[in-house]
């Protein structure tokens, strides 16, 4: 009878330290939790304008002859809106940057294959065309101006980018 006793007291005594455990870590969690809730804020935002705004330029080409087209003139126009593509593109790469893919491949240690692959990929808004022009006999040259204020303002308009000014705590 007196080990049942000691067994059931040894139980009752790990049951306590299990609860008692059991309770630090509710109320360690709900201490370092409960603080967000008991303290209320108010942020303030501002926004965030840069110092200075660069100017980007692109000069795009097309050839004439190369463009689809029955007569001069159509092929004229296509390479026209040809150079305005390649002009972009090129603005597209200051802006946001060329991504390049390599692969080789070998077969007995001699290499058979050799690729290279780049790409250009984004938006561009608020680009303005300064020229267009005929370089020599065959190509149509544009060149693009990209002021960075025009964009930003563009961006302000939808997005509104903020910084913190000011946090109130009650």
């Amino acid at each position: 009878m007196k080990q049942v006793n000691s067994r059931m007291y040894k139980l009752s005594i790990k049951a306590t330290l299990s609860n008692c455990v059991k309770a630090v870590i509710v109320c360690t969690t709900l201490s370092l939790t409960g603080c967000n809730s008991l303290i209320t804020k108010h942020v303030e935002w501002e926004t965030v304008e840069p110092e200075q705004y660069p100017v980007l330029n692109a000069v795009g080409y097309a050839p004439i002859n190369a463009q689809m087209g029955l007569d001069v003139s159509t092929k004229r126009l296509m390479a026209v809106k040809a150079s305005k593509l390649d002009a972009y593109r090129e603005l597209a790469e200051q802006v946001y940057g060329q991504k390049v893919d390599g692969n080789q491949q070998l077969s007995n240690l001699v290499l058979t294959d050799n690729s290279l692959k780049s790409s250009v990929e984004g938006v561009i808004r608020g680009a303005r065309v300064v020229k267009t022009y005929p370089v020599g006999d065959d190509t149509y040259a544009t060149e693009l101006e990209l002021d960075m204020q025009v964009v930003y303002d563009i961006y302000l308009s939808t997005a509104q980018p903020k910084r913190i000014r000011k946090v109130s705590y009650y």
